[in-house]
C-alpha cells in the first residue's frame, strides 16, 4: 500500500499536509476530520479501510495547517475541502466526515455535488445553530492552551468503550497545537451557518453512523437527516456513544467498506 504526507497550497491561499494512502487508480475517499482534531484521528481507521485511495487532511487552524486569523465559516471550510480535492486532481470522491466534519461534508455534498459520490457521516449533526453547552469556555479561551483544559475537553464526549491511550494523547497533541482563536472561530463557523440540508439539497447516496449512547446529538435529529437525504440508511450502534470513529473504527471501517462497495 503506498503512503506519504503530501503538502498542498490550496486555491483558498491555505496550505495544509494531507496523508495519502492506498493504491493509486483505487476508489477515492476524502476523510474529513472533527473540531479540534487532525488526520492523526483516523490513525486507527486507515489502516482497516483496505481497498481505496484515501486522502486525510488537516483542516484549518488544526493540525500542521495554516491557522489565519479568519476565514472559518461553514461555507468557507467546505471550500477548503472542495479546494483539497481540486489540489489532488480527484474530481470525484465519497467522503467520511467525523463529527462536525460530516457537517462540513454535507456543506460540500450541497455545494459542489458534483465532487461528492457518497457520504458516510459518523456521528454528525443535523444542526448546530446556536450555542453548544461548552460554548463559555470556548469563549474564554486564551494562548497559550492550558493542557488541563484540553485534556478535560475530551470529557465533553463520555466513552463507552475503551480508546487507547497514544490515541487520546494525539487528541490532546492536536487540541494543543491550535491557537485560541481557532478554537473559537471554527465553533463560531460551525454553530452560525444554515444547516446545510435547510440551505440545499444532498443528493450523494449517504451512511449515516450514530451511537444510541450520544449524549450530543439525540436520534430525532439522525433520522430527520436521514429523511432530509433521499434513500440515506441510518445505522445505529446501540452501544455506542458520540464519538463513534474514537470508540469503533473497526465498525466505521466495515460498514463504511461494505456501503461504498455496494454503490459500484
Amino acid at each position: 500500500m503506498e503512503s506519504e504526507v503530501r503538502d498542498l497550497r490550496l486555491r483558498t491561499g491555505i496550505t495544509l499536509p494531507c496523508r495519502i494512502e492506498g493504491d493509486a487508480g483505487a476508489e477515492p475517499v476524502l476523510l474529513l476530520h472533527a473540531w479540534g482534531e487532525s488526520r492523526r484521528s483516523f490513525d486507527r481507521l486507515i489502516p482497516l479501510l483496505s481497498g481505496f485511495r484515501m486522502y486525510a487532511p488537516d483542516l484549518r487552524g488544526q493540525g500542521d495547517a495554516d491557522k489565519p486569523a479568519d476565514g472559518y465559516s461553514l461555507a468557507e471550510q467546505a471550500e477548503d475541502a472542495a479546494a483539497i480535492l481540486d489540489a489532488l486532481d480527484v474530481p470525484r470522491a465519497a467522503v467520511v466526515g467525523s463529527s462536525s466534519g460530516g457537517y462540513v461534508a454535507q456543506q460540500l455534498a450541497v455545494v459542489h455535488p458534483e465532487k461528492v459520490g457518497a457520504l458516510v457521516l459518523a456521528g454528525s449533526p443535523l444542526s448546530l445553530l446556536g450555542r453548544t453547552d461548552f460554548a463559555n469556555e470556548v469563549d474564554a479561551l486564551t494562548d497559550p492552551l492550558d493542557e488541563d483544559w484540553v485534556r478535560d475537553s475530551l470529557s465533553w464526549f463520555p466513552l463507552v468503550h475503551e480508546v487507547p491511550r497514544w490515541y487520546i494523547e494525539n487528541l490532546v497533541r492536536d487540541g494543543l497545537r491550535m491557537p485560541a482563536h481557532a478554537w473559537k472561530a471554527i465553533l463560531s463557523g460551525l454553530c452560525d451557518a444554515t444547516p446545510p440540508t435547510e440551505s440545499g439539497t444532498l443528493l450523494a447516496p449517504t451512511l449515516i453512523l450514530w451511537g444510541a449512547q450520544d449524549n450530543v446529538l439525540p436520534r430525532a435529529d439522525q433520522e430527520a437527516l436521514a429523511a432530509r437525504i433521499t434513500g440515506a440508511v441510518l445505522k445505529v450502534y446501540p452501544d455506542v456513544a458520540h464519538a463513534v470513529l474514537w470508540e469503533v473504527p473497526e465498525r466505521v471501517a466495515s460498514d463504511a467498506a461494505a456501503f461504498l462497495r455496494s454503490l459500484g
